[in-house]
Order: structure tokens, then C-alpha cells, then sequence
């Protein structure tokens, strides 16, 4: 609200600023602003965000409310500011800056940032006091979420506030003029965190620098844990080939392909190939891996890495201690020239945990894991798990799509279109994140990971409860899958009766459709195609190609794949071969399965399950078919990771180029249903995998295309949302964006969330919300 005054006489503004404005250095911003307007009043974080109240001339007023939303700290992000004028003065002399005020929280905490170039520079200063300091920071940069218990954001509800600060660092605190006024982490290596090294054994090594023997150690090719922001990663020198294998032999990841640490931009383009949008995600303040299409040397440079496809994940440093070991690795150079040159030097960078347990995070976490040949760590408590962030830039809009989102993206709100009693949704079993909502915001959580492990369980178990806190949230409501067997299904009827709240479930599908329509605050029907590997459908059987109209907490299925079976259930999902076997014994070539798959000793007993039709579930899964594709072009036959034998298939496709569909290669049926058979006896007989793969992306594009296109005409329904894990695949994602706009059609996709697993519960949140 807003009432007009004269120009030039005195007034008096209250101002409120909401969005991400708490830990970003916005107060002093606002103090600095006040003395060069020539202001008095004050300001001060509060539970909604920030207060300001200022007296002075008009103009001068309104000048400040203009660079409050035109001049923000980097970090911040205003959402509103709304204020009021008044002629009452309260005749206050200068401006000054207010303890902070509590109340019901309706703010958010900042994600941890990169180092910025200022602490850099500090850092390999020799003159600073904080030269080689491993924590230094500001309020431009560094941790944040993973290290506040509550809020409001100051030092003591963080793990920093038992360190208390010297003199200096006290008067930097306190100075509003310099930037590390009310940096909660601010410290120096007189008052701060310390280094300790430890050897395999996890006794103390006794150095007089831990950063020398850790550079010795991985030159030697050891694997090293290092202790960071939000958990330990396991480091090792990724040209090394044998440590590379010995790390993936530690971790039981025989071939998944590994994250990759490289000094800056310039270095990063001997691994892969950076655009320009590339090289701005690396080098945003967030950090998260990006994946790159692969330099044509870097199978050969980095061996092991990324074995089998056609990009790499790269990032680069975020923490000090980052800069601090490659500053080793290369030598000890002089000045800062040497943060800009390129070097090849490259670091694996890997989370520190076996397969599918949480991140490691504190020292007994890290003793009992017995992963590494040293241990970097440190006295400074992370106190929330969070992994790096995924990435990756493409052509069509949003141009930057997440894989997985934890760090430096969360816990940032998504803004829905109305409020609404707040919800708690649980995700899925697998890529799990929770959300909870608070009026018109969602939160969704870092990545949690597969919940079939102990470990993950507890994380989310952990999560929940961190974020109800964080947030001062008491949901109204648990929403949750459908599968009755799921660990979220149970977990959602434990919460529930403690607390005497409704629990509400929620069709795999209708959720990832739902979570597009809540981040574009779409309120009408859309059509949904959903392509993933696995969602319990409506009908107690297993569904993952769906066709859907979607309104709100309504959806009617419109059409589905042909269903394929699963010979052994679950265990086909990892074992290509099998479901080739499956497309084979419906083709009427049954017989050619024990030729085929001649190296598999279960094939004799698949094919007479297959003849028997006994524990051969129904499927309409996307990601079964590309797995029926890569057995039949004999490019997987067994599944080490996820998704592997589709990201082969995506390889090849890439490497053979563009072809054309395969002429009556699917068929659309009147009851819905799209069957690609036709296609499928195609690659039965193609002898080159790569041109079948290519074929096989084609071909699936345009029978999609036409689908939904079909569907659109008979339901008046213009505008679509993609999602489900397959649309990770670019050649796919790209063709039905592309295809589909071309039909006149509205196309969303996954923008602020990835449009896998990670993203359901803010669909399961979205279905609850508009269904009570």
C-alpha cells in the first residue's frame, strides 16, 4: 500500500522485503544505501524477511525502494517489496542495523556458494590474514543451509557457534561497512576450523601442512576422503588408471560413470566440449556438475572415467579447501595468473559412501567407511547431507535442465499460485526428495537417493524433520505413493497417526505430470506424457508410458505402450537381455532366444517362463522399451547402474547422427495404446548398432509426436507437460519439444526440478493441495 506526499518534506517508510534475503549480506546493503541517501532508521531481519524503516526526503526514499529490487546482493532474490509512506516522523538520528526479530518463520535460508573472487584472492594473498585459510568466506559466499540448525540465519542457530570469534573477526562481524558483517561462518586460523589429516587406519598424521602430504598422497595414487560442505567425497587423480578402478572397485561401481573436478573453464575444454551456456553454469556461484558432450581425447586422457558414453560430468572448485589442493597439485605458484591458465590436472570427485548409503558427513561416518588411504577433514560440522548438483544445458527452453538438485539449489522455494495449509509429500522409492509447503511455497529437499537402503531411510527420516523445523512447518497433510509397499507409503502412515492427519497417495505418474504443472502454476487440464522405467499404476500393475489428461488432483489415462512382459519382474529392469528375450518370444521368435543370449545361464529358464507365461508381469514401461532395444542390437545385455543401457543406446544414436524414422514403425490403436513392434523386429535384424539406435530415437520420437497430437484434436487440450526419467535423454527431449511446438502445441518441461524421481514430490504436494 502506498499513499502519495509532496515531494520534498520529510516522510517516514516501512518497508518489507521478502524472498531469499537472510544470510546474503542484505542488511548491510540496506545500511550502506540509508548513509549514501542521507536516511535515518533501520532495518532488520525478521521471520518474513526483512524490515526496513526509514525517515528523509521522499525522493531519497523512493530511490532506495528502487535499488532494493534493482541493486540487490548477488545471492539475493527478491520476491516482493511492498512498503508504505506516511507523513509521521519519529525524529531517529542516523541508520542503524536491529538484532533480529522472531515469530512464525515465512522466510528461507540461502544454499551454500562457491567462493567468491574476493575471498579468493584473500586466500592466496600472502600479505592477508587469512592467506591459505581453508573457511574462509563472506557474505558474498560459502555455506549456508548445510550448516543452520533453525532459523533466523545467525551464528549461534549454526555449527559455527562454537567457535568463538578473536578481536578481529569480531570487529569485521560488526562493521557493517565491510563485507563480512554478520557472515555467520566468518572466521580466521586464529578462531576458526582446522585441517586434520589421517591415514587409512584413521590415526592422526602428524604434518606440519595437511595439504602438502594430502597432494602427496594422490600424486602417489591414493584415494583420499576430503571432507567439504555438505559431506565427504573420495578423490583421487582421475588419469590414474589403476586408482580409478580401485575406486570403483572400494565403491562396488563397476562401471557408473564418475563426477570429474577440473581448475576452471579453460581446462575444462581438454575433457569435454564447453559452449558458452556451458561455461556459465560451471562457473555460477552454485557449482553443480555439468555434463559435456566428450572431448574426442578424453576416453584416452581419462580412462575409467565415463566408460561407454558420449559425456562427462565436470565441475569445478567451490570451497576453499578445493583451491587450496589444486594450488598443491601444481606446484605452489605464485599470485592468482594461475586460477585463469589451463591445466590438465583432473580430480575424480566422487561421494564419500557405498553404494546407496547417504553421504558421509562427520569423522565417525568416515572411519567406519574404510574407503580412503587418507582422510582430510576438519572441526567444522556439517550438519545436513548434501550431494553435488546435476546439470545440464539444452537447446530448447528452460536451456539448463537438473539432473539432480541438492547443493547451491536447495532449499530455494518454488512459488505456487495460491496458498494453501501446508502439505508434507515423501517422493518415491527411488531418487527420493520430500517437499513441504507453506502457504503459496514448496521446498523441496536435496537429493535423498533409493530408499530399498537403511541409510537412505534414516536421511529421510533426518530430512523431514530438518525442514518442518527449518520452515516452521506443521503439515496439514502427508501425501505419498501409491505403491503399498513403498518405504514412503509406510512412513506416511506412521506420520499421520502421530499427528492425526489425513494421508492421501498419489499414482506414480499423475505426480511427475503434476510437478510440471506446479512450477509453471498451471491451474488448467494439460495432456501429460510420462516416460520413465516404473511407476505402480491404478490397476496394481507396473506403468511407465503413460498418455494423460491431467487437472489438479484428477487424471484419466487416455492411452499407454503395449505392454511387455517382465520375465522375473524386477529383475529384467536390470538385465536387457531379458526383455529382448521377452520382445523376441512376442514377435513368434522364441526359438532364437537360447541363440541369442547363448553367454546367459538363466536364458533356457527365461524362455519357458516366457512359454509358461509364469512370473512374467505386464509393463508399459519407456525405459523397458529402450531396454528391449539395447538386447535385441546387442549393445547391454546386463545393467550395472540405472539408465545404463538407454545411455549407451542415446551414445550411439549420437555418434551414427541423424536418420529417419522407420516408415510404419508404430502403430496407434483406437483404445490408446502405442505399439512400436514393428520397430522392434526391425532392430531384431540390424547387424549395426548404431544406426538401430538411431533408429530406434527416431522412431520412437515420431510415434510419440503423433500421440499426443492425436490426443490434443480429440480433447481441445493445446498445451502438454513432458516428464518421467526418460525425458533425461537430450535426442528424445529435444525431439518431442521440437516435434510437438511444431503441431501448434504448448511444450513444458522440468525446469526448476529435474524431471525424474527427484521432482515427484512436489506433484504428490501439488495433488494434495488441490484435492483438499
Amino acid at each position: 500500500m502506498q499513499k502519495d506526499e509532496p515531494a520534498g518534506m520529510t516522510v517516514c517508510a516501512k518497508i518489507r522485503v521478502s524472498g531469499q534475503v537472510q544470510g546474503v549480506g542484505f542488511r548491510p546493503f540496506v545500511y550502506r544505501l540509508a548513509h549514501e541517501l542521507a536516511l535515518a532508521g533501520w532495518v532488520r531481519n525478521d521471520s518474513c524477511g526483512v524490515e526496513i524503516c526509514v525517515e528523509g526526503e521522499r525522493e531519497r526514499i523512493l530511490n532506495l525502494i528502487a535499488r532494493l529490487q534493482s541493486e540487490p546482493p548477488k545471492l539475493a532474490r527478491i520476491e516482493q517489496v511492498s512498503y508504505e509512506l506516511t507523513p509521521q516522523v519519529f525524529d531517529v538520528q542516523g541508520f542503524s542495523i536491529l538484532a533480529s526479530r522472531g515469530g512464525v518463520m515465512q522466510t528461507s535460508i540461502a544454499p551454500d556458494m562457491a567462493i567468491c573472487p574476493d575471498c579468493l584472492a584473500e586466500l592466496f594473498n600472502p600479505a592477508d590474514r587469512r592467506y591459505r585459510h581453508a573457511f574462509i568466506n563472506c557474505i558474498h559466499c560459502g555455506p549456508r543451509y548445510t550448516l543452520t540448525r533453525r532459523m533466523p540465519y545467525d551464528r549461534a542457530n549454526t555449527s559455527m557457534d562454537k567457535f568463538v570469534q578473536c578481536p578481529a573477526c569480531q570487529r569485521e562481524y560488526d562493521d557493517p561497512e565491510t563485507r563480512r558483517f554478520h557472515a555467520q561462518p566468518n572466521a580466521c586460523p586464529a578462531c576458526g576450523p582446522t585441517l586434520q589429516l589421517y591415514d587409512a587406519d584413521f590415526q592422526p598424521v602428524e604434518t606440519a601442512d595437511p595439504l602438502v602430504q594430502t597432494a602427496s598422497l594422490l600424486r602417489a595414487g591414493q584415494i583420499v576422503a576430503l571432507k567439504g560442505v555438505g559431506g565427504f567425497h573420495l578423490v583421487c587423480m582421475a588419469d590414474n588408471q589403476a586408482a580409478v578402478n580401485r575406486l570403483r572397485a572400494l565403491k562396488q561401481r563397476d562401471e557408473k560413470p564418475f563426477a570429474v573436478m577440473v581448475l576452471n573453464t579453460r581446462s575444462a575444454q581438454h575433457y569435454g566440449v564447453v559452449s558458452a551456456d556451458e561455461a556459465f553454469l560451471l562457473e555460477t556461484g552454485e557449482r553443480p556438475i555439468v555434463l559435456l558432450g566428450k572431448h574426442p581425447a578424453c576416453d584416452e586422457d581419462l580412462p575409467c572415467v565415463a566408460p561407454d558414453l558420449s559425456h562427462i560430468g565436470l565441475l569445478l572448485p567451490y570451497t576453499p579447501l578445493h583451491y587450496l589442493l589444486f594450488h598443491e597439485l601444481l606446484g605452489h605458484p605464485d599470485g592468482i595468473n594461475w586460477l585463469q591458465q589451463a591445466t590438465k590436472i583432473a580430480l575424480v570427485m566422487t561421494s564419500a559412501n557405498a553404494g546407496g548409503e547417504p553421504l558421509v558427513i562427520n569423522d565417525d561416518e568416515a572411519r567406519a567407511s574404510r574407503l580412503a588411504d587418507g582422510y582430510l577433514t576438519h572441526d567444522r560440522d556439517i550438519l545436513h547431507r548434501c550431494d553435488d548438483s546435476v546439470m545440464r544445458v539444452v537447446p530448447q527452453a528452460p536451456k539448463f535442465q537438473f539432473i539432480r538438485r541438492a547443493r547451491g539449489y536447495t532449499p530455494r522455494r518454488i512459488l505456487l499460485p495460491f496458498a494453501a495449509p501446508s502439505v508434507l509429500a515423501l517422493g518415491g522409492g527411488l531418487k527420493n526428495t520430500v517437499c513441504v509447503t507453506r502457504g503459496n511455497e514448496a521446498f523441496v529437499s536435496q537429493h535423498i537417493g533409493d530408499l530399498d537402503h537403511a541409510g537412505a531411510r534414516a536421511m529421510l527420516d533426518e530430512t523431514v524433520t530438518h525442514l518442518c523445523d527449518i520452515f516452521d512447518v506443521e503439515p496439514q497433510c502427508v501425501a505419498h505413493d501409491l505403491h503399498p509397499d513403498c518405504y514412503t507409503s509406510q512412513y506416511a502412515a506412521r506420520f499421520a497417526a502421530a499427528r492425526g492427519v489425513p494421508m492421501i497417495a498419489v499414482q506414480h505418474h499423475h505426480a511427475h505430470i503434476n510437478a510440471i504443472c506446479a512450477e509453471y502454476a498451471v491451474t488448467q487440464p494439460v495432456l501429460g506424457l510420462a516416460l520413465d522405467g516404473a511407476g505402480w499404476g491404478t490397476d496394481g500393475t507396473s506403468w511407465g508410458g503413460e498418455l494423460l489428461r491431467v487437472s489438479g488432483a484428477q487424471f484419466e489415462r487416455l492411452g499407454h505402450l503395449a505392454a511387455v512382459a517382465l520375465p522375473g519382474g524386477d529383475r529384467a529392469a536390470c538385465e536387457p537381455w531379458r526383455m529382448a528375450s521377452a520382445a523376441l518370444f512376442e514377435m513368434g521368435k522364441g526359438a532364437e532366444i537360447l541363440q541369442r543370449f547363448s553367454n546367459q545361464p538363466a536364458a533356457p529358464t527365461v524362455a519357458a517362463m516366457l512359454a509358461r507365461g509364469l512370473h512374467c508381469p505386464q509393463s508399459s514401461s519407456m525405459g523397458r522399451l529402450f531396454d528391449i532395444a539395447a538386447g535385441l542390437l546387442g549393445v547391454s545385455q546386463i545393467q550395472h547402474y540405472e539408465g545404463q543401457a538407454a545411455m549407451h543406446l542415446e551414445a550411439l544414436a549420437v555418434r551414427q547422427g541423424e536418420v529417419k524414422p522407420l516408415d510404419g514403425g508404430y502403430r496407434l490403436a483406437e483404445n490408446g495404446v502405442l505399439d512400436f513392434q514393428s520397430l522392434l523386429r526391425q532392430l531384431a535384424s540390424c547387424n549395426d548398432p548404431s544406426f538401430g539406435a538411431a533408429l530406434f530415437h527416431a522412431t520412437i520420437s515420431g510415434g510419440l509426436i503423433a500421440w499426443v497430437s492425436d490426443a490434443a484434436q480429440k480433447t481441445g487440450i493445446g498445451c502438454v507437460a513432458l516428464g518421467g526419467g526418460c525425458l533425461l535423454n537430450s535426442l528424445l527431449s529435444e525431439a518431442l519439444t521440437s516435434g510437438l511446438s511444431k503441431q501448434g502445441l504448448q511444450v513444458l518441461s522440468a525446469q526448476l526440478l529435474p524431471p525424474n524421481d527427484g521432482g515427484i514430490s512436489l506433484g504428490q504436494a501439488w495433488v494434495a493441495i488441490n484435492q483438499r
